[in-house]
């Protein structure tokens, strides 16, 4: 069902609307302030940019204040900032778009950045680039509230690499250790890989509309054919599946945490994997339009929610399990957004509830770390409940909150979702629901590991609390795990409503039977996966086997191998075809003509003796040869 004439128009910017650019103006120019000022600005450096994203959280706050009090059909404001170029009859402007669902985008963006930034004075403290750390983080700020804001893909698109490359900076930030170069490499080149689409959606969209701006193309969409709307919805889903990790583009997600942990917080909880999600949903009149291309969003989250969660029951790596069930998180996102005007507003709650309850874990793990010597290996941890008490408490509404446990943030997203999908198909209800029981097994799977059972420390480690500028950001992070779920159920889908096209309707707080049956898995999963390692011994390292199902979860679903196998390899042979074709071919041919030439002067050269009487010989040769000539043709 098609529902464009629900969305509202833009206003032009008033008042304090006009101020939305200094969101991202104070940490761009913060970020050029630190990096141009160098070791001067060491000692100070980490608070200005901590401050310039509070600047912005206060900024997204005070609009989103005024359009929560505001007319419900003035809440969607543009402000423009100024004419970029022109070519032709397409004339491009830059501006800037906050509407409903770019506000809930920039404070939650600024906020849990905000949150980052503070842990991070505390996690970087004894970094000796943490000056140049900082400033990176307040450049993929920048750029991913220019991404959320923009109000027409052009000016997106330049977010969208901005985010690119902050990613790469921030990803090998530690640079020194080629694991970490070699990961910050591959996310870059794998997101380039989805860029194309978005740059192939955009050439496609001024082609069609003659325009990249959000109200021109939501306008004309209605009245696109279809086979031009699933091309354009599928190169929009590629740049999504770049930018979300999401099947088959994820292979560099887990590479990514070799990162400092602020990072895997900032980028793969609340910010850079969501863009896709944001992407597929600020694009939903295309997908509408298009069957074809909402069944492949729907078919890719499936997918990858599955993968995502059987990567993270085989991960010994903390990080790496949050980061593969960020994944799966991800994939239910994008089912919701790919379900069409009834997952739409469901898409964004999940969105923001693992904003904050991902973001929690992400930095209780970097707590975890920061007490056990930078150790990621769970098998090295084991009681640290009484060791972490701040940490294991908040980590542990984190861990409530992903797996659904009732009146906990998760329950209310997630489960929705997967409401969402029954209604849609009856088989991809069923594999949300058993990604939600996985959910629950891999993630009981870290809790005990981590914070239960017999202590398995290395020797020299002597676990202890994180420093309070490290635990205030988990315990406000860890309330909003809490709270969020119950706080948005409902009034989020009538406040996205305006500016994706969907009607709200209420969601009751007594269970359905498919949230019965939700209920049910996640309990099987949790008594499952206590069975399995909350009774006995956890050895040191892992033990060997030839579970194919637990190898592919090792090595990550043979991502890179798949990867090699379908494009290096052959990528890397037609290369060597084309050299050998070029050395043998081409270059032989070339070499073999200049060879010609060079015998060719050397004969000639041979003529030129220095002797007068040599050339008179030949002069005369020449001039009996023209005679005879004449003859001849006299006589013929």
């Amino acid at each position: 069902m098609i529902l464009f004439e629900t969305i509202a128009e833009p206003v032009v910017a008033t008042g304090m609307f006009t101020w939305a650019w200094t969101m991202i103006a104070v940490p761009a120019v913060v970020a050029g302030v630190l990096l141009l000022a160098g070791k001067l600005s060491d000692a100070w450096g980490h608070l200005l940019a901590t401050a310039a994203v509070l600047w912005s959280f206060a900024i997204a706050v005070c609009l989103f204040g005024h359009q929560l009090f505001a007319d419900a059909g003035s809440r969607a404001v543009v402000a423009p900032l100024y004419s970029w170029f022109s070519v032709g009859e397409w004339s491009f402007e830059v501006g800037l778009l906050v509407d409903q669902l770019s506000i809930l985008f920039a404070m939650l963006i600024t906020g849990v950045g905000s949150l980052i930034h503070i842990y991070s004075i505390g996690y970087m403290a004894h970094d000796e680039r943490r000056r140049r750390f900082f400033a990176y983080l307040n450049l993929f700020i920048a750029a991913m509230l220019l991404l959320v804001l923009a109000n027409n893909y052009l000016v997106l698109f330049v977010g969208w690499e901005g985010v690119g490359l902050a990613s790469f900076l921030l990803i090998s930030f530690w640079q020194h250790k080629p694991s970490a170069a070699a990961a910050g490499t591959k996310a870059f080149v794998m997101n380039r890989v989805g860029d194309l689409g978005m740059l192939a959606a955009i050439a496609s969209m001024l082609a069609m509309f003659g325009s990249s701006s959000f109200t021109d193309v939501n306008a004309g969409a209605h009245g696109l054919a279809p086979q031009w709307a699933t091309m354009i919805g599928l190169f929009l889903l590629l740049a999504a599946c770049g930018k979300s990790a999401q099947v088959p583009l994820q292979a560099w997600l887990l590479d990514a945490m070799e990162g400092p942990t602020p990072v895997s917080a900032l980028i793969h909880a609340a910010t850079m994997v969501t863009a896709g999600v944001y992407l597929v949903v600020r694009s939903h009149a295309v997908f509408e339009t298009s069957p074809a291309a909402q069944l492949a969003v729907v078919v890719v989250a499936t997918v990858t929610l599955l993968a995502g969660a059987w990567i993270g029951t085989s991960q010994d790596d903390i990080k790496k399990v949050l980061a593969g069930s960020t994944m799966s998180q991800i994939g239910y996102m994008m089912l919701a957004a790919g379900i069409g005007p009834a997952g739409y507003a469901f898409a964004i709650f999940h969105l923001l509830t693992h904003g904050f309850f991902k973001a929690n874990m992400f930095l209780g793990a970097g707590s975890v770390m920061h007490g056990m010597n930078d150790d990621v290996n769970m098998r090295h941890y084991g009681a640290l409940s009484t060791a972490m008490k701040w940490t294991f408490g908040t980590f542990a509404m984190g861990y409530l909150a992903i797996i659904g446990f009732p009146l906990f943030a998760g329950y209310f997203s997630k489960d929705h979702i997967i409401e969402a999908a029954f209604a849609q198909n009856t088989f991809i209800g069923i594999c949300a629901l058993i990604g939600a029981g996985i959910t629950a097994f891999y993630m009981t799977r870290l809790m005990l590991m981590t914070f239960f059972g017999e202590k398995r420390w290395q020797p020299g480690v002597h676990p202890h609390e994180s420093p309070r500028v490290m635990t205030i950001p988990l315990v406000i992070l860890a309330v909003a795990s809490v709270v969020s779920g119950l706080v948005m159920n409902n009034w989020i889908q009538e406040w996205l409503e305006p500016a994706v096209g969907n009607h709200a309707h209420e969601v009751s707080l007594v269970p359905t039977p498919v949230g019965m049956a939700t209920m049910g898995i996640v309990a099987a999963g949790v008594v499952i996966s206590y069975l399995v390692f909350g009774r006995g011994s956890i050895p040191v390292k892992a033990p060997a086997t030839n579970n194919p199902i637990t190898l592919a979860g090792r090595n990550v679903l043979f991502g890179d191998q798949v990867n090699d196998a379908l494009f290096v390899t052959p990528a890397t042979a037609v290369a060597a075809a084309v050299d050998a074709t070029d050395a043998r071919g081409i270059d032989k041919a070339a070499d073999s003509s200049a060879d010609a030439f060079a015998g060719l002067s050397t004969q000639v050269r041979r003529l030129e003796t220095g002797y007068v009487r040599s050339y008179a010989l030949t002069m005369l040769g020449g001039v009996l040869f023209v005679g005879v000539v004449l003859i001849l043709s006299q006589l013929g």
